[in-house]
């Protein structure tokens, strides 16, 4: 059996403290002291107690560890060669992985759905990090970027430099010397 850390309740566990909560619900025990009772935080009971008013405590029994939230080891492999792949080959034009367009390529072959962070955690988990692209786009003209980097950048980046002084004012309420 795996070990938990201090907190981390078994899904058991955690199903009969909901179930106790339920019992201090019908015994007339306002929110806050249940949570006070149970050792939980006041937002979790009131969560529980609204899924008990609605449906009983039955809509406190446990459903599982989450359902199909994530990816069995197999699955993980397979999304490795489907990245590997590159975004060409799965209908996007450039070659730029997003988180998004991992979720959307997630969500589609193997029907679960990440959030955008959690997309970014199992990526982080499988061994990808953010990178630049190595390869420069195919438009990239060397020569033009050269000549703006030592004729236009100057003269933008200081106008008054590439511009006799005209001995004007700066100030709207004072003309110059005229």
């Amino acid at each position: 059996m795996g070990t938990r850390t201090r907190g981390q309740l078994s899904l058991v566990e955690a199903e009969r403290r909901r179930l106790q909560a339920a019992d201090l619900f019908e015994q007339g025990m306002r929110q806050s002291k249940v949570a006070e009772v149970l050792g939980v935080s006041r937002q979790a009971v009131s969560l529980w107690h609204r899924a008990w008013r609605e449906g009983g405590s039955d809509a406190l029994l446990s459903t599982g560890p989450g359902g199909r939230s994530y990816l069995s080891a197999g699955q993980e492999a397979e999304l490795e060669v489907l990245l590997r792949a590159g975004p060409i080959e799965h209908g996007w034009e450039d070659q730029r992985w997003t988180l998004a367009r991992i979720g959307r390529l997630i969500e589609e072959r193997f029907d679960v759905t990440y959030e955008v962070s959690g997309v970014w955690r199992l990526l982080d988990r499988l061994g990808w990090s953010w990178q630049v692209p190595t390869v420069r786009a195919v438009e990239r003209n060397e020569e033009a970027i050269a000549a703006w980097r030592t004729e236009t950048w100057p003269a933008a980046s200081h106008p008054r430099r590439s511009q006799p002084s005209a001995g004007g004012s700066a100030s709207r309420t004072r003309p110059g010397p005229g």
